[in-house]
């Protein structure tokens, strides 16, 4: 009985590695997710990143690793069910970082062009108010937001002296150098739920 006392408790130190490895391989793909977006331009914020890589790892871990832990054992009989599940879950766990590892390499190009795009836009955006604009909107000239409107199209506003006013133009970053259309309506972006170029 001791013999298999000490057998069991062998297998058991030799599958036990995928919880320790879920929470460690957790905090690294929120870390990923925050630094290497897979989509958007922006990281996903620490606290909701973490959460969605515990539900990636979570789904490898109850979902997928038991079928997987099946064939496994087909190729080792001799190998304990838990055992061979705990090696599926870790090996799952590690295959989750790697592709979201894969997504945001795959992905970083986009977010560096879109990058490049906002600061282009913004760059065209002052040019223009400090050329063309009013003193009281070339002094605030730093203090100019974007808000983007669609594939190539920037609505950028420079404020003046009154809050509810502000020179504001249309940026389209199709043309080199980006196109500058003078948006009259003069309505901050903070005030636009859906701001559309005029």
């Amino acid at each position: 009985m001791e013999h298999v006392w000490w057998s069991r408790l062998r297998w058991r130190l030799r599958g036990a590695w995928m919880w320790p490895t879920f929470l460690v391989v957790t905090v690294f793909d929120a870390v990923l997710l925050n630094e290497l977006p897979i989509a958007g331009e922006d990281g996903t914020d620490l606290v909701p990143a973490l959460l969605l890589a515990g539900f990636f790892n979570l789904l490898a871990v109850a979902v997928v690793a038991p079928f997987v832990g099946l064939v496994v054992r087909r190729r080792r009989p001799a190998l304990p069910r838990a055992v061979a599940t705990d090696y599926a879950g870790t090996a799952m766990v590690g295959i989750v970082a790697v592709a979201l590892l894969a997504g945001g390499l795959i992905h970083k190009p986009q977010v560096e062009q879109a990058q490049r795009e906002r600061a282009a836009q913004l760059a065209a955006a002052q040019r223009y108010v400090l050329m063309r604009g009013p003193a009281e909107y070339r002094g605030h000239v730093a203090l100019a937001d974007s808000v983007q409107l669609g594939d190539h199209l920037f609505r950028t506003c420079v404020p003046g002296r009154e809050t509810k006013r502000a020179l504001c133009v249309v940026v389209d970053t199709t043309q080199s150098p980006p196109g500058v259309t003078l948006d009259r309506t003069g309505s901050p972006n903070s005030t636009l739920v859906e701001p559309t170029p005029r």
